[in-house]
C-alpha cells in the first residue's frame, strides 16, 4: 500500500533512508528519539514509512514450517499437522485432503495430484504421477459423433489419482499415517463455514448442476443454494474417507507396519466397497469407467525433468505433462539473453512471450504419456536445441505456429512434426479448474502439489453414494490418431497440472505452483525469472505485472488458438503496452491482478537456512508460518 500523501508528511533523502533502515529495530522497540537524533527529522508514525519493495501482503518468514495454499481451510490442516511433528509430506498430503473438501469448486475427492517432492536426508526430489489414466473402455470412436470429448459428467473423468497419490507421497517421505493426516479433512467434511467465492459458484453452476441427481443432492440439499457464513456438509463423503482412514488405523493396530497401514486405506478405495459403488454409478450413468478400472489404477513415482538455469536447478512433471515445457521456455528465454534486460521493460516481456510461444507449441506437436508415445525428450531439454530455438525470436512477435526439429538433437532424423495440432469444429464442453499446495519444513522438505478436477464451470457429477465428485481430464485427449496425445486406454492425459520444484547446488530452495489450465507454466515461469535471474524477493516477484499468451493451441475441448493473443495487465505501463503493440503482439488489456493465476509458494533462503513463503493476491492464496 502506498503511504499517505498528506502535505505534512516528511520527506527523506536516500541517506536518510538508509539510516532510517540502520535504526529500523530501535523504531520497532518504539525508540523513535533515536530517529530525530540520527537524521534531525522530526519522528513520524511507522504507518507513514515507505519500505522498499512494499507488496499487498507481507512474505511470510520462519524457521519452523511454512504452508501455502489456495484457501485457508488447506493452509490451516498443512499447518496443524507440522504442529502435530509431522513433515512437509504430512502436512501437505492433509493440505491436499482438506482442500478436496473445502476447494470443490476447483477440486475434488476423485480428481487428480501431480506432485514433487524433495526429501532433505537424500537430498533427491521425484515426482509423485498423480495424474488418471483413461478408462479401459474410453476409445476415440466413443467420441467420434461428438468429435469433441466432454469436459465434465460421467464421461469427463481419468480414473482418481489422488488418494493413489496421497498414499505413495506418504509412503515415499512421509512419517504419518493416512488416518493422521486425514483427520482435519473428515471433520471440514461433516461440516465447515462456507465463503464467499464458493458459494457464488454454487449460484452459477446450480443449473448445470441439475443434470446429475447424487451431485445436486450433495450439492444443494433440498434445493437450497449454500449461502456464505452457513455450516456446509458433505456426509457421504466423510462416510467415504472414515473408511479409508478406518482400514488404516486396523492395518496399523494390527502389524505396526505404517507403509502397510497406508497401503490398506488406499486399497479400501480403489478395491473395496467404495470403488465398487463408484463403477457402479459410472455404468448406470452411462459412462466408461468400471470397478476394475481403479482395482487396476497404481500411480508412479518417477525421476523429475530438470534443466539448469541463471544458476538454478527447475524440476517439473514429465513429458505426460506440460511441465518440461516451461523448462524449454525458461532455457529459450536464458539463451535469448534475458538476463541482460530490465524486468518488465518492453525487449524483456517480449522475450518472455515469444519464449512461451516456441515451447509451448512444440508442447502440442511432441508431448504425451511417453509409456504410449515416443517423445524426444532429450532434444526438447538440450541447450543447444535452446539457442536454434532462441535464434527465431526477432523483433517482431510471431503470428504462426513454429514447431521445432528436437529429434536432430537425439541423433534422429524427422524434420517436421508427425503431427500439427489444430483447433476442432465443433463445440466444445466447459471444463474444470484447479489449485496448489506448497510447504517447507524446518529440516527443508519440500512438497509441491498441484490438485485439479472440480466443477467450477459445467455443472458437478458425483458417482452414486460416495459423495465423491469425479475427474474432468479427459477432454484434456487429443482424438487424431496422429497426435502423441491421443486417447488410449490406460493412458495419462497430457495434463495440464504442473507442481514446480526449485534446488540450489542440490539443495532445497523452492516450492511453487499455481492454478490456471494452460497458463500455470507460464505463469510460474513469469515469477521464477524475477526470483532466479534477478533475486527480486518472492512476494514482490509474485505481486509483479504479468503477461499471459493465448498464441499456442490450448489443452481443453476444441483446443482454441489465438495467435499473437496477448493478455496484459494494465498495471504495466501504456508506453510499454504501446511498444508491444508496435511490435505485432495483439494486446488484451485486463484488469490491475486479472491474469487467470494464483502463485503459492514456499521454500528455503540459501543464506541463512530460514524459511519464506509467499501468495498471490490473485485468487485470494493464503499462505501462514513461523
Amino acid at each position: 500500500m502506498s503511504s499517505s500523501e498528506d502535505s505534512d508528511t516528511p520527506t527523506f533523502s536516500r541517506r536518510d533512508l538508509a539510516t532510517l533502515a540502520a535504526g529500523g529495530a530501535a523504531l520497532m522497540g518504539g525508540s523513535a528519539s533515536l530517529i530525530a537524533q540520527t537524521t534531525g527529522k522530526p519522528a513520524i508514525e511507522p504507518t507513514r514509512l515507505v519500505s522498499a519493495g512494499e507488496t499487498l501482503r507481507p512474505e511470510i518468514v520462519g524457521n519452523f514450517g511454512i504452508v501455502a495454499a489456495g484457501r485457508h481451510y488447506a493452509v490451516a490442516a498443512g499447518t496443524r499437522i507440522l504442529m502435530a511433528g509431522g513433515n512437509a509430506t504430512d502436512a501437505g498430503v492433509a493440505a491436499v485432503f482438506a482442500a478436496a473438501v473445502t476447494e470443490i469448486s476447483h477440486f475434488g475427492f476423485g480428481g487428480e495430484a501431480p506432485t514433487i517432492i524433495y526429501d532433505a536426508k537424500t537430498n533427491k526430489a521425484s515426482v509423485v504421477s498423480g495424474q488418471g489414466i483413461a478408462p479401459g473402455l474410453a476409445t476415440p470412436d466413443k467420441f467420434a459423433e461428438a468429435g469433441v470429448i466432454p469436459g465434465n459428467g460421467p464421461n469427463g473423468g481419468t480414473v482418481p489419482a489422488m488418494v493413489d497419490a496421497m498414499a505413495l507421497a506418504l509412503q515415499l517421505n512421509g512419517t504419518m499415517t493416512l488416518d493422521q493426516v486425514m483427520q482435519p479433512a473428515i471433520e471440514l467434511a461433516d461440516g465447515f463455514v462456507m465463503y464467499n467465492f464458493l458459494a457464488e459458484v454454487f449460484v452459477s453452476q446450480q443449473k448445470a448442476t441439475s443434470k446429475y441427481k447424487s451431485a445436486y443432492d450433495t450439492y444443494y440439499p433440498g434445493g437450497k443454494l449454500p449461502k456464505t457464513g452457513e455450516i456446509f456438509r458433505q456426509p457421504n463423503l466423510a462416510r467415504t474417507m472414515r473408511a479409508i482412514a478406518e482400514a488404516d488405523r486396523a492395518v496399523l493396530a494390527r502389524t505396526k507396519d505404517r507403509k502397510a497401514a497406508i497401503q490398506a486405506g488406499r486399497d479400501a478405495f480403489y478395491k473395496g466397497d467404495i470403488a465398487r459403488r463408484i463403477g457402479a454409478a459410472m455404468e448406470a450413468d452411462g459412462g466408461l469407467m468400471r470397478y476394475d478400472d481403479l482395482a487396476r489404477y497404481k500411480g508412479k513415482v518417477e525421476a523429475p525433468a530438470m534443466t539448469s538455469v541463471f544458476g538454478y536447478t527447475v524440476c517439473k512433471a514429465g513429458f505426460w505433462s506440460q511441465g518440461p515445457a516451461m523448462l524449454m521456455a525458461l532455457n529459450i528465454a536464458e539463451a535469448a539473453g534475458i538476463a541482460s534486460m530490465e524486468p518488465g521493460s518492453d525487449p524483456y516481456l517480449h522475450t518472455v512471450a515469444e519464449s512461451i510461444k516456441l515451447a509451448f507449441d512444440d508442447r502440442n506437436a511432441f508431448f504425451g504419456d511417453p509409456d504410449f508415445a515416443a517423445v524426444p525428450a532429450r532434444g526438447l531439454l538440450s541447450k543447444a536445441y535452446a539457442v536454434q530455438r532462441a535464434k527465431l525470436i526477432g523483433p517482431r512477435a510471431s503470428l504462426e505456429h513454429r514447431f521445432g526439429d528436437p529429434w536432430a538433437f537425439e541423433g534422429k532424423k524427422r524434420s517436421t512434426p508427425s503431427f500439427t495440432p489444430h483447433m476442432l469444429k465443433r463445440k466444445g464442453g466447459p471444463v474444470a479448474d484447479t489449485t496448489a499446495i506448497e510447504v517447507v519444513d524446518k529440516q527443508g522438505n519440500l512438497f509441491s502439489c498441484t490438485p485439479s478436477s472440480g466443477w467450477l464451470l459445467g455443472g458437478a457429477y458425483i458417482a452414486g453414494d460416495t459423495g465423491v465428485p469425479m475427474s474432468n481430464r479427459l477432454t484434456v485427449f487429443d482424438l487424431d490418431p496422429e497426435s502423441p496425445n491421443v486417447l488410449v486406454p490406460g493412458k495419462r492425459p497430457r495434463t495440464t497440472l504442473s507442481p514446480s520444484m526449485v534446488l540450489k547446488e542440490g539443495a532445497p530452495y523452492l516450492a511453487i505452483g499455481t492454478p490456471g489450465g494452460d497458463n500455470q507454466d507460464q505463469q510460474i515461469m513469469n515469477v521464477l525469472l524475477r526470483v532466479l535471474a534477478f533475486n527480486q524477493p518472492l512476494q514482490a516477484a509474485i505481486e509483479a505485472p504479468r503477461i499471459n499468451s493465448n498464441h499456442f493451441h490450448g489443452s481443453f475441448a476444441i483446443k482454441k488458438d489465438e495467435p499473437g493473443v496477448l493478455e496484459i495487465e494494465d498495471r504495466i505501463p501504456a508506453d510499454i503496452r504501446a511498444a508491444l503493440t508496435a511490435r505485432g503482439h495483439k494486446l488484451d488489456v485486463l484488469g490491475p491482478y486479472a491474469v487467470s493465476t494464483g502463485i503459492v509458494a514456499a521454500g528455503v533462503v540459501p543464506e541463512t537456512g530460514t524459511l519464506r513463503g509467499g501468495a498471490d493476491v490473485r485468487r485470494e492464496r493464503y499462505v501462514f508460518g513461523w
